[in-house]
């Protein structure tokens, strides 16, 4: 009988007790089941590894750096439960400084068909390499990139990675995150998925219409528009920003009325006939218009409509001088990620961390280095004083001054900081320096860095209308269910946590952890 048709006699409950009790027996097994469940049929294997395995398994631990034998690094793998790794410096090559071979010994591993996959990483470059042999392995480093490379490794070792789904895992979680980025209906139930999986999201089913008639004389200026997309390549950008930062909408945008009454749409992100993401200034019609028949990412969206005290307190003309000053610019990359990391381990959903951040800048920097420099490079000069450098120098040049790279991180953005493209704000600084410029944060408006507030930190500002009796008469109409802003467009009702909750403060969001699921923000932070 040919395997495939002895499986159609097996049934799914026998299989999950075979797969239980070889699991859990007390000796070491010939095989693991779950290195053996992708051979099995697809329809068979592939429910049990979407259970046991998630796009986040597509993340390395760091485990540790490697440097001289006389301190030799120890650990716990996916495959071999016992690694040790040490670094020893040599000159093979004849070189000015030579370069290295790390050592690794793996031993006790839990099967014998199970692998370790593991990522390296310098300043200056970054590697991989698998194991399937309980016994040392050898990675080599025939000639360090320079005085610095070799430097940095003497004092501060080479970054160990383990990916600790191992080999089967991690491409099951590429398999993953693929989905996340495709215009789909796959893709958008796999951004589903990913939030309720590891932020507790709901996505309950509206009733229709899925969009609202709005009348636009009681939209006014400052009222916040929260934006949620969930499908395509910024649905999948809007997932992953949203798991690390706890926010539940992934883009935002803001309504202004000019001189005569036309409302219009200021938004930091509009994608220009170019390609380019910049700031503009659109037309509500046109803006409007586009989001109910034009954007593919299928976009929730919410109206978050100013208190009247706050709208009263709204310099409509300092608005607008802004907004003005702003238009065309482009997208605000220098800053994006600076508004998220605030504390050395706090804002690091797990298995991510400072040393995997450092990493991924590194890799993006050997392959996309205008990339590199837009996002990150001239934002961690500014923390520093320096110009010019790029990430590896950075990051000496940090250690030099006694500054750890995830301490360096930690610094926070400043309003004022011109970049070579002038002033960088992402899609919410825009808006809140607006606010900052509208007079909403006075009288502490120079002890805020706007820069510094996620979406979360926007959409939690208490600002906002806090009495439904005063939301306009279109608002909600059609939902049984009564927010208390007005969801305007969008198959799934949307959830705000701590919505409108937070009064301002001095240094406000400069130090606040954020790990999920549960996105705890310490008092005043």
């Amino acid at each position: 009988m040919k395997y495939p048709l002895l499986l159609k006699f097996l049934s799914l409950p026998l299989l999950f007790l075979f797969i239980f009790t070889l699991s859990n027996f007390p000796l070491k097994t010939p095989f693991r089941p779950s290195d053996l469940l992708p051979l099995l049929p697809r329809e068979v294997s592939w429910p049990i590894l979407r259970s046991l395995n998630s796009a986040v398994d597509l993340l390395p631990t760091f485990v540790g750096a490697a440097s001289s034998p006389n301190s030799i690094l120890e650990w716990k793998g996916a495959c071999f439960y016992k690694n040790q790794a040490w670094m020893e410096f040599h000159n093979k090559s004849g070189s000015q400084f030579g370069g290295g071979t790390l050592h690794i010994k793996t031993s006790k591993a839990h099967s014998w068909t199970c692998m370790d996959l593991y990522v390296f990483a310098t300043p200056y470059r970054v590697t991989w390499d698998y194991y399937f042999l309980g016994r040392e392995h050898t990675l080599e480093i025939k000639e360090w990139e320079g005085k610095q490379e070799y430097e940095y490794v003497k004092n501060n070792g080479l970054s160990i990675f383990l990916m600790q789904s191992g080999m089967i895992g991690t491409l099951r979680a590429l398999w993953d995150v693929f989905p996340l980025f495709t215009n789909t209906g796959w893709g958008e139930n796999s951004n589903l998925a990913f939030l309720k999986k590891h932020m507790g999201a709901s996505f309950e089913e509206r009733p229709k219409p899925w969009f609202t008639n709005i009348t636009v004389d009681d939209i006014h200026s400052g009222d916040f528009l929260a934006i949620s997309k969930i499908r395509g390549r910024w649905g999948g950008f809007e997932t992953l920003e949203k798991w690390v930062t706890g926010a539940f909408a992934g883009h935002t945008a803001v309504c202004l009325k000019d001189s005569e009454g036309k409302l219009w749409v200021g938004e930091s992100g509009h994608e220009n006939e170019e390609g380019e993401d910049i700031i503009a200034v659109l037309p509500w019609d046109e803006w409007w218009e586009f989001e109910l028949n034009k954007d593919d990412s299928n976009p929730q969206i919410a109206l978050l409509p100013l208190h009247p005290d706050i709208r009263a307190k709204f310099n409509s003309t300092a608005a607008w001088e802004y907004a003005r000053s702003m238009s065309g610019k482009p997208y605000g990359y220098h800053n994006m990620i600076f508004s998220w990391i605030d504390t050395i381990s706090g804002n690091y959903p797990p298995p991510l961390d400072a040393h995997l951040v450092a990493s991924v800048m590194t890799m993006w920097s050997k392959m996309q280095p205008a990339y590199a420099a837009n996002m990150w490079n001239e934002a961690l000069n500014k923390r520093l004083d320096t110009k010019g450098l790029d990430l590896p120098e950075i990051i000496v040049e940090s250690e030099r001054r006694g500054i750890s790279f995830e301490k360096l991180l930690t610094i926070p953005e400043r309003d004022d900081w011109i970049y070579t493209d002038g002033k960088s704000t992402s899609c919410v600084a825009f808006i809140l320096e607006m606010y900052k410029h509208a007079g909403l944060f006075d009288p502490i408006a120079n002890s805020i860095q706007v820069t510094e507030f996620t979406i979360k930190d926007a959409y939690t500002l208490k600002f906002f209308e806090d009495d439904p009796g005063h939301l306009p008469e279109w608002c909600n109409k059609d939902d049984n269910v009564k927010l208390p802003f007005c969801q305007i467009k969008g198959k799934y009702r949307m959830e705000l946590p701590e919505y409108n909750s937070m009064i301002p403060y001095p240094h406000m969001n400069e130090h606040c952890p954020s790990l999920p699921p549960n996105y705890i923000r310490s008092r005043n932070c």
